[in-house]
């Protein structure tokens, strides 16, 4: 996996901030301050209106954690006065990873982050006050409400949201990864769709595989929870989450791909990424999650 809390968790690629042992060395990057909202941001919407829909693929709208990447996102049914929602991966979570069979529901929170536009400057530090839902089984999600609603952070910074599709992804479409931590974007596609992904003891369900090799798609630590952004459609369709960085199988920062007769397949540098769509198959009518609806297609506790 690959985030950043200790050298042991590097990788999930938990592609978090093994991003902070590494900092400075593997990518240049931009440390841009928080700037200004900009001049002539737009008004806020009216109550009724629907947050816009659309979001160009790049790194507006993406959020820099301590330890990982994020975005700012919104289901296709959000409202401007809803509260914003901030997702990641569940192996971001500040509590640290979350056990096999987990899941966090209606937590609080004071989880916070930058919020970037276009050219990677913070215009925004962004709160949570809630965290909405989370787990690292059979996905790696984690979606939080932030103090602010999407019209009030639009009209002090000019950002729409992503928005967080509702269908499938489609396999071989081209993507892009754009990583708030690291201010860069990685430009990928999809290679197709795993049943089973394992890595220690978290099992992940049709996830996205990267075509691989692609030296654009290389996605390292810290950019565990960046969105994964489809091309054509401009809509979030899932979350970059881990590689194999080793060349072994199943362990951490090693998954493997589990095919039906139980046996296992493995390659290094493969990167993977896990869907989102399924927020929106447990939304009741007040987008509230709901994990006893029918088809929800979220880990229940």
């Amino acid at each position: 996996m690959t985030f950043s809390f200790s050298a042991s968790r590097r990788s999930f690629r938990l592609l978090v901030a093994a991003a902070t042992a590494i900092a400075g060395t593997v990518l240049t990057v931009s440390t841009a301050t928080a700037a200004p909202a900009p001049a002539g941001a737009p008004a806020a919407a009216s109550s009724s209106q629907v947050v816009p829909q659309l979001q160009a693929a790049g790194l507006a709208s993406t959020i820099a954690l301590n330890n990982c990447s994020a975005s700012l996102a919104r289901y296709p049914s959000s409202k401007d006065t809803d509260r914003a929602m901030m997702l990641t991966n569940g192996h971001c979570y500040e509590g640290g990873f979350l056990s096999a069979g987990t899941v966090l529901v209606n937590r609080a929170s004071s989880r916070s982050g930058k919020l970037l536009d276009a050219s990677g400057r913070a215009v925004a530090t962004l709160r949570a006050d809630l965290l909405l839902y989370a787990t690292m089984t059979g996905t790696d999600v984690a979606l939080y409400r932030l103090t602010r609603t999407f019209a009030q952070l639009r009209s002090t910074t000019g950002l729409s949201a992503l928005t967080i599709s509702a269908t499938h992804p489609v396999a071989g479409r081209a993507i892009s990864i754009p990583s708030g931590y690291w201010k860069t974007t990685y430009s990928c596609s999809i290679n197709g769709f795993v049943p089973t992904l394992r890595e220690g003891q978290w099992t992940w369900h049709d996830s996205i595989r990267y075509q691989y090799p692609d030296s654009s798609c290389q996605t390292i630590g810290g950019t565990s929870g960046s969105p994964i952004v489809d091309d054509t459609s401009l809509e979030l369709v899932g979350v970059n989450n881990t590689t194999n960085e080793d060349g072994v199988a199943c362990t951490l920062n090693n998954p493997c791909e589990v095919n039906s007769d139980g046996s296992t397949t493995f390659t290094q540098g493969q990167n993977y990424g896990q869907q989102t769509y399924w927020f929106n198959t447990c939304l009741t009518t007040t987008n509230a999650i709901d994990l006893n609806k029918t088809g929800c297609m979220l880990t229940k506790p």
